[in-house]
């Protein structure tokens, strides 16, 4: 399988696997997106726009929503009055900390079949890519992760 092939097909794998822990979380796959994105810390709005990809309705409806449901909150932003930032509540942080840790294992999963010295080559291979690409930070490591939500 060429390079193109195995990153296509890989990415439809993984999305599938965090669609369905999305889903058995009760969650839409943008709500864990922004869920996990929040869990080291608020961000303003063009910031999450930039991080998530989304354009401003989008992602205003995508808070809305999340708030509606109780997952998040919008606050005053300290450095600019006129300006909201997100953030978690207390509902959203037991919630995120849970589907966090069930996307992970599930993730962890799908190398079940690998080494552990290819498991390191290949998270090394891909990092590269990401960093190289300049990919936001919409989810971290397990160790922060585990970190930012307790």
């Amino acid at each position: 399988m060429g390079v193109v092939s195995a990153l296509v097909r890989a990415s439809f794998l993984v999305d599938a696997v965090y669609a369905g822990s999305a889903r058995d979380h009760g969650l839409t796959e943008q709500q864990g997106q922004l869920l996990c994105v929040l869990m080291p810390q608020p961000y303003g709005m063009s910031e999450l726009g930039a991080m998530l990809g989304l354009a401003k309705s989008s992602l205003t409806g995508l808070v809305d929503r999340s708030v509606r449901n109780g997952l998040v909150r919008r606050e005053p932003d300290p450095r600019d009055g006129r300006a909201a930032r997100v953030a978690l509540t207390r509902e959203g942080a037991a919630v995120v900390a849970e589907f966090y840790a069930d996307t992970c294992r599930r993730v962890e999963g799908l190398t079940s079949g690998l080494t552990d010295a290819e498991r390191r080559a290949l998270a090394g291979l891909l990092g590269r890519v990401v960093l190289d690409n300049d990919v936001p930070v919409v989810f971290k490591e397990a160790d922060e992760g585990a970190a930012a939500a307790g």
